[in-house]
This record gives C-alpha cells, sequence and structure tokens, in this order.
C-alpha cells in the first residue's frame, strides 16, 4: 500500500528550482550555501525512493525500518553532528537541521526516531571520555546498533527533575532500578542512554549511565498502541536490580540532568525540523489537491477563502523554518540564547507544523480522513511533537522565565 500522493511529492521535491513546482517563497533551499543544497538534495532523494513509498505499510504494520535506516546510516545519517573520528558526519546543528526537515517529507515517524537516535550519539561523543566514545559511537553512527534516551517516568514527565530511577553504588558498579516510560525504540534497540539518581533530590542529584540490550535486569514493557509514529516502537524500558559498571557513566555524578537538558536542546531543534518536513509535504499536497479537485464546477484553487489559507499555511510554514534555523545557529555557535531560542523555536514550528498539516487535511474533505490519503500520516505522526522534548506548556514556562528573570 502505498500513499496518494507522497512519493509524487517527495519527488517533486527533487527538481531543481523553477522546475519542482514549489514556489520560491516556500523552497526549503532559499538561503542555503552550495554545499548545504546538497546534502539537502542527498536527503530528498533518500526520502523519495526509500521512505515515502514505504512510509503507509510502516505505519500500518508497525514496522521499524532498521535496514532503511542502516541506508540512511551510509550516508552520514547516524551521527549527522557527531565528530569524524568516531565515525560521525562533523556537520553543524544547521545542517542537521536541514537534513531532518528533508528526511521526514519521506517519513516523518521514522525520521523523528533517527533524530532521537542522533541525540543520543552525540551525548556519548560529547559528554563520553575516550573510551566510551570509541566504544559506542562507530557502531551507532553506522547504526549497525541503535539508540534511546530513557528520562521519562511514569511519574516525572515535565518535572523531570523529580525522577525516582535509583543507582546505587556498590564498588565499582551501580545498581540500577526504577522504570522509564514511553520511550522511542525500548526493547528493539541496543544502547539506552539513562538518566537516574545517584545523589539527592533535584537536579544536582541525577546521572547519566549508558547501558547495553542483554544488561541482566533490564527488559521492557509491552508496546504501545499509538495514534502515530508507528514505525517506531515504544515502551516501558525497566530496571531491577540491574548491575551497571561505573565506567558506563558519562561524566560527573551529579551532572546527567545538565546532560539531559543540553541533548534536549538540540532535540528541539531536530523534532522542530521534523515537523517543517511534514508541514512542507502537506503544503504540497492541498496544493496540488486544490488544483486537480473541482466542485461547482469549477477547480476549489479559485476560491479566494482557499487561496488565503493556503497562503497563511506557507507563510506559517516559512516563519517557522526561520526561527528553527535561527536556533539552530545559535546552538552551535554556543550562545548564551541558545536553550531559550531552542523553546521558542520548538513552540513555535510544533503548533504552526500541525496547524498547517490539519488544514490540509481540511482541505482534502472527506479523502483527507482517508488512510489511503498521506496528509492523514503528517497529522497523526506530528501531533506528538506538541508532546515530547519537553510539552509546549513547559517551552513556554522557559520563555516566559527568560523574560521575566532578564
Amino acid at each position: 500500500m502505498a500513499w496518494r500522493g507522497a512519493p509524487r511529492v517527495a519527488a517533486r521535491l527533487l527538481l531543481p528550482a523553477g522546475r519542482r513546482g514549489i514556489a520560491s517563497c516556500i523552497d526549503p533551499s532559499a538561503g542555503l550555501t552550495e554545499e548545504q543544497k546538497e546534502f539537502q538534495k542527498v536527503a530528498l532523494d533518500f526520502a523519495s525512493k526509500e521512505m515515502a513509498p514505504h512510509m503507509a505499510e510502516w505505519d500500518e504494520k508497525e514496522i521499524f525500518p532498521v535496514e532503511t535506516m542502516r541506508k540512511a546510516a551510509q550516508l552520514g545519517f547516524g551521527g549527522i553532528y557527531v565528530k569524524p573520528d568516531v565515525g560521525g558526519s562533523g556537520l553543524s546543528r544547521l545542517d542537521t537541521s536541514i537534513i531532518f526537515e528533508a528526511l521526514s517529507t519521506g517519513c516523518t515517524s521514522t525520521t523523528a526516531y533517527m533524530s532521537i537516535h542522533n541525540m543520543c550519539v552525540w551525548m556519548i561523543d560529547t559528554f563520553g571520555n575516550e573510551e566510551q566514545r570509541r566504544r559506542f559511537c562507530p557502531s551507532l553512527c553506522s547504526m549497525e546498533k541503535f539508540a534511546s534516551y530513557c528520562l521519562t517516568e511514569p511519574g516525572s514527565g515535565s518535572d523531570a527533575a523529580s525522577l525516582l530511577t535509583s543507582a546505587q553504588r556498590k564498588g565499582d558498579t551501580y545498581v540500577l532500578n526504577g522504570s522509564k516510560a514511553f520511550i522511542s525504540g525500548g526493547g528493539d534497540t541496543d544502547v539506552y542512554v539513562v538518566m537516574c539518581r545517584t545523589g539527592g533530590p533535584g537536579p544536582k542529584g541525577i546521572s547519566c549511565l549508558v547501558l547495553e540490550k542483554g544488561t541482566p535486569g533490564l527488559s521492557f514493557g509491552k508496546k504501545e498502541k499509538k495514534v502515530g509514529w508507528n514505525s517506531q516502537p515504544t515502551r516501558a524500558v525497566i530496571f531491577e536490580d540491574c548491575v551497571v559498571p561505573v565506567g558506563n557513566r558519562l561524566g560527573a555524578e551529579g551532572q546527567g540532568f545538565n546532560i539531559a537538558m543540553k541533548g534536549l536542546n538540540g532535540g528541539r531543534i531536530n523534532i522542530a525540523s521534523c515537523s517543517l518536513g511534514a508541514a512542507h509535504a502537506s503544503v504540497l499536497l492541498a496544493q496540488e489537491h486544490l488544483t486537480v479537485r473541482k466542485q461547482f464546477g469549477e477547480p476549489l484553487a479559485n476560491n479566494q477563502y482557499l487561496q488565503f489559507r493556503l497562503a497563511e499555511m506557507a507563510t506559517r510554514l516559512v516563519a517557522a523554518r526561520l526561527m528553527v534555523r535561527n536556533a539552530a545557529r545559535a546552538v552551535q555557535e554556543g550562545r548564551e540564547d541558545a536553550a531559550v531560542l531552542c523553546s521558542m523555536a520548538k513552540l513555535f514550528a510544533t503548533d504552526e507544523c500541525f496547524a498547517i498539516c490539519n488544514q490540509a487535511l481540511q482541505m482534502h474533505g472527506g479523502y483527507g480522513y482517508l488512510k489511503d490519503y498521506a496528509v492523514q500520516q503528517f497529522v497523526r505522526d506530528i501531533r506528538v511533537h506538541q508532546i515530547l522534548e519537553g510539552t509546549n506548556e513547559v517551552m513556554r514556562m522557559i520563555v516566559a522565565r527568560n523574560l521575566l528573570q532578564g
């Protein structure tokens, strides 16, 4: 089963500007360097040929497309902003955003998992010692192995600093007990980056451990049934007297919460970029539908109300893209305002892009509600982007705190 429109829209994105049928005002390559345009084209080509034709089947059958992701890793997409000496591509955060936006036009759910995987590898690369970097990163960058990020717990979602999973030091090991909830890839992945409590209450008592699948005491809950993101499994991750070497700790004791938040700054840009790809594809699907669908004896494209709504969708898409790319530059440059700009970009882009996809579905009328049409999956897959990597309510809290403390 292939979505109506999705492979065709992905193919349009591959054509040179002026031939692809994309108005220059929403062209995602606008303002990019020639090098950036090249790897954007590589990502769009991969999305068009390797992802879009299969995203319906992956969604319907809940397939975790391991081999497809390994093909993506051969192009350097398994460790995009990881250092080259351990197998990464060494690209910038802006480059990363461009790539995830492009891949997301082919399958948002799969790209979103890849963005989480990339975040985990970056955390090991950045905060791990040389032995850890060389032990974990090469096989993760090649996607021979896959990673999961374990922060959220059944009792601590937005209030991440209150997490209860404990790691008690016993000689040169930690004994880990507790559980994590809503873990992308859980049970199917190989490496787990886990935030746990090694000290007292609050953020300063949290450390970061890296666990490997097969560790005694590590188990998983049932596979969750979800509205979207069906090409990646989601399970609880459970630790019962799980013994982890001290040598698997990233950074110092008590540094875990800082590591988690640094990772999430990039994660928020990544997930916002995935939303951009879904929104862009949905604008193109809406544009095409308005052109070919006739009612009252003429194409829907002749209806001024729908013209205005399409114009609003395009404007919001470009505004969101500019915010995301600005935040990506801020992270790359290590600017003091990077964290709040990431929060602003994630808030704005995920809210606006969901509204764009939802409006595109509405423009399709009853057809938009059929699973034969790609637009409904874009709606389902990006709805969760307003919740994960910090809910958009928490993003508002971060922005407001920054303004009122300034």
